[in-house]
Formats: structure tokens, sequence, C-alpha cells
């Protein structure tokens, strides 16, 4: 008996690609269908095994759409922990979860999203990494036509749920620490922002800026877009001429840090997100712990939780504020 493998193979194509012509995914040109059915019928392959085994699941699925970080070509640790995070808490609720990134629906309109996600009878979704950018995800998610939990967007409506850490405060407790540290401080901060019109973005800005107004201090903003690379340019050119460097993540953080390396000067330099790769700088920094398994098995409950007929909320999750260094890496 012909398997879907072997239809891939007469058919010059990939599995998945199989998959998609036998459950009309869109995106899938006519000429590619066409081989594929052509290698259906000529080796006798029933698509009903792979029907069976789809209506087999447990209907509701929910999908995990992340956003997964191309600004560096550091492996993406919190991609990861939210990933893992979600399947475990999928597994305890006996929920069907299935990852979908950013590029696989990329070039679609909302319609085509909808229907792409509808052929894998997804009733929810749990959104990592969105921007005011992504015009067409968010048309999907005003449309309500799926129970949504969006990580880290401030979007509340009946049928979708926020969740994340107080960014703006949580920005303004990790610079205030790490200037109230600094006994040489005369009032002159760099601040490296994230992504353009992103919403993490904006609030740790408007943290910054909150924090600068209290203490009075005289900040010069730059934005790093979250490059390890862009954040260790703007260092370079204006870290000398500022008392501390404050970044809106960890991987600009470690740009910053290695290129005061490079310069043979010392400033405090502060990140956010908490991730390990910090540690391997051979500086100890401060920055914003955020337990990403956590907040991502928070989401998956609370987008059952959508599922069953609860309507959305915004879920303000704890931070903490730690002092990452090599010898928390090694034990």
């Amino acid at each position: 008996m012909a398997t879907i493998r072997d239809v891939a193979k007469l058919a010059g194509v990939a599995v998945s690609t199989v998959s998609k012509v036998i459950n009309k995914y869109p995106n899938v040109s006519e000429e590619t269908a066409a081989r594929v059915n052509k290698a259906i019928e000529e080796l006798k392959f029933t698509p009903n095994v792979v029907a069976a085994s789809l209506s087999s699941k447990q209907s509701g699925r929910v999908a995990l759409i992340i956003n997964t970080n191309i600004q560096t070509s550091a492996i993406d640790e919190v991609s990861m922990q939210y990933l893992s995070g979600a399947v475990s808490k999928a597994q305890e609720l006996h929920v069907d979860v299935v990852p979908i990134f950013f590029s696989m629906i990329e070039g679609m309109d909302e319609g085509e999203v909808e229907k792409y996600l509808q052929s894998q009878n997804i009733k929810g979704m749990v959104v990592y990494g969105m921007s005011k950018d992504d015009y067409v995800l968010q048309r999907v998610v005003a449309r309500e036509q799926f129970k949504s939990v969006l990580v880290d967007v401030p979007i509340v409506n009946e049928s979708t749920s926020s969740i994340s850490v107080d960014q703006r405060q949580a920005q303004k407790d990790v610079a205030r620490k790490t200037i109230m540290e600094n006994n040489t401080f005369n009032g002159q901060v760099l601040y490296i922002s994230g992504k353009k019109n992103g919403y993490v973005s904006e609030e740790r800005l408007s943290g910054m800026l909150e924090l600068a107004n209290e203490m009075d201090l005289a900040v010069s903003l730059h934005c790093g877009e979250f490059s390890e690379r862009q954040a260790r340019e703007i260092t370079f050119k204006y870290g000398n001429m500022h008392d501390i460097i404050i970044c809106a993540s960890d991987m600009m953080a470690i740009g910053a840090m290695r290129a005061l390396t490079d310069m043979d000067i010392f400033r405090p330099v502060c990140g956010f997100d908490g991730i390990s790769l910090m540690g391997y700088t051979g500086k100890q920094m401060n920055t914003v712990k955020q337990n990403f398994a956590d907040i991502s098995a928070e989401a998956v409950t609370e987008c059952t939780r959508l599922m069953s007929g609860s309507v959305g909320q915004k879920i303000i999750v704890p931070h903490e504020l730690v002092r990452i260094e090599y010898l928390d890496m090694i034990r």
C-alpha cells in the first residue's frame, strides 16, 4: 500500500506539501497541486488515512503562532522556552497544540490565514511577538473567529486575552536599580530601545521616559531593533559620552557590553529578559528575569478558558530583577 511519503517522492515535493494539497491549504500553486494529485492517482493512495488521523485529534486545537528573532544568529532561547511551556501545559490539559511560525503565513491575507487555521481544526491561538506592523494577524484577531491569547500585546476583547509582565514598571525598576548602584553616575543615560512599532518596545520606552522625568535624567534615545549588532554599533558611536547604557533587551545589552570591552572603557549596562547567553559576556549585568515557559503555560491555560466560553481579560504576571553572571550558567 502506498504511503504519503511515496506520493511526495513521486511528485517531487515535501510530505508537508502533500498534506497541504490533501487538506486544501491555501498558497499551494496549481502546478504543484496537479503533480501531487497525479501522484496520488498513479499510486492509488487513499487520503482518507490522513483524514482519519486528523479526525481522531481532539476538537479545538490551539495554534502557537511564533515570531522568531531573525536579528541574531544565536539560538532563539525565548522561543524555545515559549514552546516548552506551552507543550508541557497542553499535555497536562489534554489539548492538541500546533506550532506555526510567522514565516508560514507570510504573504497571506486575513481570509487565507483563517482558512489555513480552520483547515487544521484550529479553534484557539496563542500569539507570540506580534507587532503593530503585523496588520493581517491583527485583523484575524479582531475578527474574533478564533479565541486568542496575545503574549506581550495589550489588546483585549470578548474573544481575546492579553498576558505579559508589567513592561513599563519592569523597565523602570531595572534602570533605577542600575543607576542607584553606580556611584559615578552624573545623569547621562544612553537608552537603546527595541523594535519600532513594537508593543513591548513602546511600553518599555514609556517606563524609561517616566523614570527620566522622576529622576531628572538626560536620556539619549536610539533604536536598536533588538539587534546585538545594532546595539554594538550604537555603543561604539555614543557609549563614551554617557554614564550608563540601558538596553531594552539582553541581546542588545550583550552587543553594548562587547563594544565597551573592545573600546576598553567601562560603563554599567543593563538588559531585559533574563536569557542565559547574558552570563557569557564575562561581565555582571542587571536584567529583568521573565519566566517565559510559565508565561506560555499560563497563555495555553487562558486559551482553553476562552474556548470554554469565558471572556477575554488582561493578565499581568510577576517579574524579577536579577544580576546574571557566568557562574549562574554553569551550576
